[in-house]
């Protein structure tokens, strides 16, 4: 799972921020107890035992953090959403610069009003959290097998290309070469 998290980090962004949302919702459910998540969690996954002692470390970091950051019922750990925010902040020039990126997203913001303003006073500060909130949420209704409206897929959909088009400007501006799709 660490060596999940930290892939995706080098390849992906706006996948490694999805999974570290997901993380941080698995060690809600198991109330932060690190016994239950190496009995139930790590204890079941396909890796050496180096690398679940590694995991166990890992997990237990996380939750310091969790803990730390007053994060146990809900938000996001500063260094996952550090990553929103760069891509946030790519999301701003290139609406500026790309034309490109300012047609993608011109299809994606209709979809990300609406959830502004279904959100109310609980909507996110900017669009970028809007587009990974839409993804992640609709991962969980699939997780949980619920029905998505097709409005919902239409707008994860063009959440999907704006993050996608986020995620090649990420690592271009950091120089490194992403993940052949």
């Amino acid at each position: 799972m660490k060596e999940v998290a930290e892939n995706k980090k080098t390849k992906n962004i706006g996948e490694y921020i999805i999974y570290m949302y997901q993380m941080e919702d698995l060690l809600r459910a198991y109330a932060f107890e690190i016994a239950d998540i190496k009995q139930y969690v790590i204890a079941h996954y396909p890796i050496s035992e180096e690398q679940k002692n590694e995991t166990y470390d890992w997990f237990e970091g996380l939750i310091a953090s969790m803990k730390a950051e007053g994060k146990l019922n809900e938000g996001h750990l500063e260094a996952t959403q550090e990553s929103v925010e760069a891509l946030a902040k790519i999301h701003w020039e290139l609406l500026k610069s790309d034309q490109t990126y300012f047609d993608i997203y011109t299809k994606a913001k209709p979809h990300v009003i609406r959830m502004i303003l279904e959100a109310g006073e609980k909507s996110p500060k900017h669009e970028i959290q809007v587009c990974v909130n839409g993804i992640y949420g609709l991962l969980l209704a699939r997780l949980r097998s619920r029905d998505v409206p097709k409005e919902m897929l239409d707008a994860t959909i063009a959440f999907g290309d704006v993050l996608s088009y986020l995620n090649y400007s990420y690592f271009e501006s950091l120089g490194k070469k992403i993940r052949e799709n």
